[in-house]
């Protein structure tokens, strides 16, 4: 009897109008690589990380233009609150846009977090005043809970072989798209002032100087809108146990050896107590330790970005958003090869020939010091390290012409290169 319950319970069961057990069964036919849903999720990842570092190369100019600054020195002080509303709303909204992906599915969050971004992304790049550009990047933020639904999307439409390849795919457009952003918007800011040939100063794109990079990406978002209305729902949806009968080991475990291990296993849950997660300070630790390394990264990006543009006057190097766009979009090219030859193997040849120094470095030098100092170690020299790193820019300010384009973006690799170490 036992043996045919344990048969009957490692026989998987599907229900016929539930979009995840469709997801499964096609699972289990499929062979291969599935190329056309790592693009997917490739695509819809990366138009919901465009936008997130796109506004930093014309950020000061943008709250320049809006007049909502008395004096010059104050408008790094509004732009502050322009990049910190984006991620207030994130904050604010991140846990109940999980909470909607498990109960009502990964597709619909998809589909309304690339909507938002469409919509409001468009407005930004219109806005008129200064609490039009921090209402909709605020909007942006409440809408854009993405990162957490779409990893469990991932983890859930492939089969297992490739779940880590799915994962890695996650990273590697979110990555991208902190390259291609900062690069669209400083190339196309401004546009009837870099290319009077194209774009007249009495078209919209004159009157606006800062919708042109936040239409291309809202228009690539709308492109990828609509096509994920044929992405397949992967979340689960029917009366019965959501979990397949073989995955099922308290299932297995009353099939052998009948209802006393369960009892026996509910006196032993209700006799150990259970551990409160504030009071464990190795997990609290972590948590907090990221927590500072997150806001410093954050910082610095939109910092960088402010003083690079900020006059010389006040200390800054009087940039143009082509230049700023193009220090952040090579030192997180950098940044994004150091990371993936390491933690994902992904090696794209034609980046090894900009970073053949980086990739020696990680394949020889980097899991020998592992090794020998060991994670935590590495945490505390590359976070030592970085605060002389941080303090040489006032006097890499000093410099002029290539030697300050070179040692600044020498810096601003060695600052994501660290970054990573900390991570």
């Amino acid at each position: 009897m036992a043996e045919e319950s344990r048969e009957a319970l490692l026989k998987k069961v599907y229900y016929e109008n539930c979009p995840g057990c469709k997801v499964e069964q096609r699972k289990e036919l499929q062979r291969g690589l599935p190329i056309k849903m790592l693009v997917s999720i490739w695509l819809v990842v990366l138009s919901a990380a465009l936008l997130i570092s796109s506004l930093f190369p014309f950020l000061y100019f943008m709250i320049r233009d809006l007049h909502i600054a008395k004096r010059e020195e104050d408008i790094g002080y509004y732009a502050g609150y322009v990049g910190a509303s984006f991620m207030i709303g994130r904050v604010l909204t991140s846990i109940f846009w999980g909470v909607v992906a498990d109960r009502y599915g990964r597709k619909p969050v998809i589909i309304i977090v690339i909507a938002a971004v469409v919509i409001f992304n468009t407005l930004f790049g219109l806005s008129v005043n200064f609490w039009m550009a921090i209402s909709t990047r605020f909007l942006l933020g409440c809408l854009n809970g993405l990162l957490g639904p779409i990893k469990a999307y991932a983890s859930e439409a492939f089969r297992e072989e490739h779940q880590a390849l799915g994962m890695s795919t996650v990273s590697v457009a979110w990555g991208i798209g902190s390259i291609i952003g900062p690069a669209l918007g400083g190339f196309l800011a401004q546009p009837a002032d870099k290319y009077p040939n194209i774009f007249s100063q009495n078209s919209i794109f004159g009157r606006f100087p800062y919708f042109l990079p936040c239409l291309c990406i809202s228009l690539f978002a709308f492109g990828v809108c609509i096509a994920s209305f044929w992405l397949p729902e992967t979340l689960h949806k029917h009366n019965g146990n959501t979990r397949l009968h073989d995955d099922s080991f308290e299932a297995l475990e009353t099939a052998s050896y009948g209802s006393f291990a369960n009892e026996g296993k509910q006196k032993t849950e209700e006799q150990i107590p259970k551990e409160n997660l504030f009071k464990n300070w190795p997990l609290m630790s972590a948590i907090i330790v990221y927590c500072v390394y997150s806001l410093h990264d954050m910082a610095y990006t939109e910092i960088f970005s402010l003083w690079a543009v900020s006059p010389r006057k006040l200390g800054g190097l009087s940039f143009s958003t082509e230049n700023v766009g193009e220090v952040l979009a090579i030192s997180v090219l950098f940044f994004l090869m150091h990371t993936y030859t390491y933690t994902y193997m992904i090696r794209p040849h034609i980046l090894y020939i900009y970073s053949f120094g980086l990739f020696v470095f990680q394949i020889t030098l980097y899991p020998f010091v592992e090794r020998l100092l060991g994670p935590v170690m590495i945490a505390r020299i590359g976070g030592i390290i970085t605060i002389p790193l941080l303090s040489s820019y006032p006097f890499i300010a000093m410099l002029s012409g290539f030697s300050l384009y070179l040692m600044l973006n020498i810096a601003s690799v060695l600052k994501n290169v660290l970054s990573k170490l900390t991570d």
